[in-house]
């Protein structure tokens, strides 16, 4: 959320930065909307000061006997509070309007990113790795002999409908090897905490970072109020929500692995094909909790982690900064890591590591004590696939295949599978 005041010391600033998204003239619809609550509040307390002196007038008008003084007062005070009660419910109407105004509105780009309309105007910083030449037409990993028993969309159709999927056997155990893999470089090499939180989760936190109000239909509610998770992105930098920690204690790095739920809406007709775009998934997530002046530097180190995970998986990928046009609704500053699928003969997004500034901290009221005292300070907090599970899962499947229609796998995987090395053509570890 945006800081009234420097919207109300630079609005020039906050329109620019609006226009870069797209939205132009927001200023004066919340400065004027500010203005009014401004004026019911100072109304309403004005009232209460008049009110407070026409009580203590009471008293004496009694005193000395002036029967009309003493009504006339009463009757004053009496009306002063049904005046006062309505400022104060004028008042906060007028301030839920403009949270609910402030909550609707996009972080403002950082002054580095570059402007552009859509996905076709990133601009790539980094590759790493060189596609496989393959001497036969590689296919995609729904199509591999190796992963036919294994990738169930049959079964998943019967039990929950279209865009999910039923994982068996060497290609279930092989999703598991990944994320206890990602886990294992996040916390012993990469200084994450590990952390196992709820997938359900009050509506507030969503608030919090910012996937309501505005993209409530790409999640799903529970009929009793919780929202499911459409990343750990919201639990885990939802546990400082509402604190007001150590400078000492930042920065805060946290990792978790767990299920991830999104409606995909708007997206009907896009990768029907195959696990690329599910209703169901699962993620490593990262979270950085950061004093502001250090959050660009995280946002660089934690787009090395993920992109070390897929370096030591050996898959191909490269690295994109969000332009304008394609940046999320609540972020300053978005890379974008791309894997090679030889499937699709293309990229495709495996993981987004973003900065949000102080955005999601003000919606939150996240802050930090600073250690030689002054006043407590907003966070900055940053967010990052570490990655995508079942992405991850299809890219090393793709990449691995066969001409026989099996699969070699990662290196770096076997000892998690207990020495093996390949899925067979009949969908077995070997």
């Amino acid at each position: 959320m945006h800081d009234i005041r420097l919207i109300r010391d630079n609005p020039e600033a906050f329109d620019a930065g609006m226009a870069r998204r797209g939205l132009s003239g927001l200023s004066g619809d919340v400065l004027a909307l500010d203005e009014a609550r401004r004026a019911a509040i100072l109304a309403a307390e004005t009232a209460q000061a008049e009110a407070n002196k026409a009580a203590k007038s009471v008293g004496a008008a009694k005193a000395s006997g002036d029967e009309d003084e003493f009504n006339r007062l009463r009757a004053l005070v009496a009306d002063k509070k049904a005046e006062i009660a309505a400022l104060n419910d004028e008042a906060k109407a007028k301030d839920a309007a403009l949270s609910e105004l402030l909550m609707g509105l996009p972080n403002i780009p950082g002054d580095d990113i570059p402007d552009g309309d859509d996905e076709e105007d990133n601009v790539e910083i980094k590759r790493w790795g060189s596609p496989r030449a393959f001497d036969f037409k590689p296919v995609e990993h729904y199509e591999l002999p190796a992963a036919q028993d294994g990738l169930d969309f049959e079964t998943a159709a019967k039990l929950s409908g279209s865009r999910f999927v039923v994982l068996k056997g060497a290609i279930a155990r092989v999703h598991r090897a990944l994320a206890q893999f990602m886990l294992d470089v996040h916390t012993e090499e990469n200084g994450l905490t590990e952390v196992n939180a709820p997938v359900l989760v009050r509506e507030e936190m969503m608030y919090g970072t910012g996937q309501l109000p505005k993209f409530g239909e790409d999640s799903y509610q529970t009929r009793e109020g919780w929202w499911l998770i459409p990343t750990s992105e919201v639990t885990l930098t939802n546990t400082v929500n509402g604190d007001v920690v150590d400078e000492a204690a930042l920065p805060i790095r946290m990792t978790a692995h767990s299920l991830c739920f999104r409606s995909e809406a708007g997206s009907a007709g896009r990768d029907t094909a195959g696990m690329l775009r599910q209703h169901q998934f699962e993620k490593v997530e990262m979270v950085s909790v950061t004093r502001p002046e250090n959050s660009n530097e995280e946002h660089m180190r934690m787009t090395a982690c993920a992109e070390g995970i897929l370096e030591r998986l050996g898959l191909p990928y490269r690295t994109v900064v969000l332009c304008t046009g394609d940046l999320g609704f609540g972020m300053k500053r978005t890379h974008d890591i791309e894997v090679w699928l030889p499937g699709q003969d293309t990229y495709r997004e495996i993981s987004s590591v973003s900065v949000a500034g102080d955005f999601q901290a003000r919606r939150m009221n996240a802050r930090f004590k600073p250690t030689g005292g002054g006043k407590p300070d907003f966070v900055h907090t940053l967010n990052g696939s570490g990655v995508a599970v079942g992405r991850c899962l299809i890219a090393v499947l793709e990449n691995g295949q066969e001409a026989d229609g099996s699969v070699t796998l990662p290196e770096v995987l076997h000892p998690y599978l207990r020495g093996k090395t390949r899925i067979t053509t009949g969908g077995q570890m070997a």
